[in-house]
């Protein structure tokens, strides 16, 4: 058994080795993919990275895995919520496969010594606590029911605020540029409510939420009036602490 296990850790060094081009033919590849093959890929890393975050040997460990774990476990997300829509967004796909290749690496055995050590010192705070990038989730058109994907998502972003200790969260609606001004601002606000909503059926108190809509005021992707683009339908939620 530990044999398999040094063979295994041998081949994922190996693999990681040749990160620069291999990546990039692993992102082509995926990028090349008929839809559902592209599915599939994507939501066996999402499975992946779940299943790690869900370790406790993971959790309470000072493993780096952990955070590559989460990180693609939300970009995976992103790129199968995007994919719903028959969109393919590289980015998420880019960030979902490099995630998920750097949380499939052994951290190095730990060679202990009859030597009394001192006590070593408190875990580094993990980057993803420093992060102020907003998690996007994304909706169907004139939906604002939270997808598996959405949900997902907003999971992830609660457990890390635990661990982080962030304790404010912004919640902003906004949707696309089709329907009229009223309409797509009711829209908004509906969707900054249902996020809302789940943040707070996982353990967040509604006094640590803001909650505002935009419509279509502030869309991320720029389009003509009356323009349906996924890209826009979402909802963002940004931290502190």
């Amino acid at each position: 058994m530990k044999n398999n296990c040094h063979y295994l850790a041998a081949l994922t060094i190996i693999s990681m080795a040749t990160t620069g081009a291999s990546a990039q033919d692993s992102v082509a590849d995926l990028m090349a993919a008929d839809t559902d093959t592209l599915r599939s890929e994507l939501q066996s890393r999402f499975d992946a990275a779940l299943t790690l975050t869900n370790d406790q040997s993971i959790i309470l460990a000072n493993d780096a895995r952990y955070m590559w774990a989460s990180e693609a476990k939300v970009q995976c997300a992103i790129a199968l919520g995007y994919l719903k829509s028959n969109t393919r967004d590289q980015t998420s796909i880019e960030k979902c496969d490099f995630a998920f290749k750097r949380m499939s690496i052994l951290p190095p055995p730990v060679v202990e010594t009859p030597v009394a050590q001192p006590a070593p010192p408190p875990p580094p705070r993990r980057a993803i606590c420093d992060q102020r990038e907003p998690t996007l989730v994304f909706f169907e058109w004139d939906s604002y029911d939270p997808s598996p994907e959405a949900t997902q998502t907003i999971g992830s972003t609660v457990t890390t605020a635990r661990e982080c200790g962030w304790s404010a969260f912004s919640v902003v609606g906004h949707t696309d540029r089709s329907g009229n001004n009223a309409y797509n601002d009711a829209l908004s606000l509906r969707r900054a409510e249902a996020i809302a909503n789940l943040m707070g059926s996982l353990g967040i108190s509604p006094g640590q939420i803001t909650i505002s809509a935009r419509g279509e005021d502030n869309p991320r992707v720029p389009t003509e009036d009356g323009v349906r683009s996924p890209q826009n339908r979402r909802v963002e939620v940004t931290v502190s602490n």
